[in-house]
């Protein structure tokens, strides 16, 4: 049985994503403010992935697969983005995911077939008005997508996926109404939102065989939003 890590596995598209994978495989999961209850082939960890003194001795020898889900969607014009934000935005979005990395990199090169995937957003290459702050920090993590994907080929795979707006806790804000969720919709030529378990089985794709030919890549899942007018 393959063991997979999730990281922010406790809520969102990391929850799904773990629960998903648990089907047929070990997931490592962890949580940062929301305890979570143990589950057949599915076990949660408290972890701050930004605390230096954090405990990671829990992580199995072997890992065939990363998936770094915390994210943030902090939107506001850019004259109001205090240097603090930007920040703690970049912090938590790419900071955390290389550290996630690099504590498990043992662990994924044991296994010789690893595969991580990252979380972007579709607004890194599609210009949208109030995502400097995101666009900045997720932009990071595409070009990390890619420097990994190159220095720890071939025994690990690195890509990414970079959504639309999901209907998921971390989008509340946004889509905290069904007059606010059917306006997102409306804008995407899919006439949808995503959804958490749509992300979670590309996430599954993406560390799967299926996909063993496909490193360095940003999978974007957007309702068209960033092709079609």
């Amino acid at each position: 049985m393959k063991n997979f890590l999730v990281i922010g596995g406790s809520s969102g598209i990391g929850q799904a994503t773990a629960q998903l994978l648990s089907k047929e495989a070990q997931v490592f999961a962890t949580y940062h403010s929301h305890p979570q209850q143990n589950q057949s082939n599915l076990t949660f960890h408290p972890l701050n992935v930004l605390d230096e003194a954090a405990d990671w001795s829990w992580l199995p020898d072997t890992l065939h697969g990363l998936v770094y889900c915390p994210g943030n969607i902090l939107l506001k014009p850019a004259a109001r983005v205090t240097e603090q934000e930007l920040i703690e935005d970049y912090r938590l979005q790419a900071v955390g995911a290389l550290k996630a990395v690099q504590h498990a990199l043992p662990a994924l090169k044991k296994s010789g077939h690893a595969s991580v995937v990252f979380f972007s957003t579709v607004a890194v290459q599609t210009g949208f008005p109030f995502h400097a702050l995101v666009s900045a920090s997720k932009g990071a993590v595409e070009g990390m997508t890619r420097a990994l994907a190159a220095e720890l080929a071939p025994a690990i795979r690195v890509n990414a996926i970079a959504p639309s707006i999901t209907d998921t806790p971390l989008a509340s804000k946004i889509l905290g109404t069904p007059e606010k969720k059917e306006a997102s919709a409306a804008r995407h030529p899919l006439k949808k939102n995503g959804n958490a378990d749509e992300l979670a089985a590309a996430v599954s794709f993406l560390l799967s065989q299926s996909s063993s030919f496909m490193t360095g890549q940003v999978l974007t899942m957007d309702g068209g939003i960033s092709t079609i007018r």
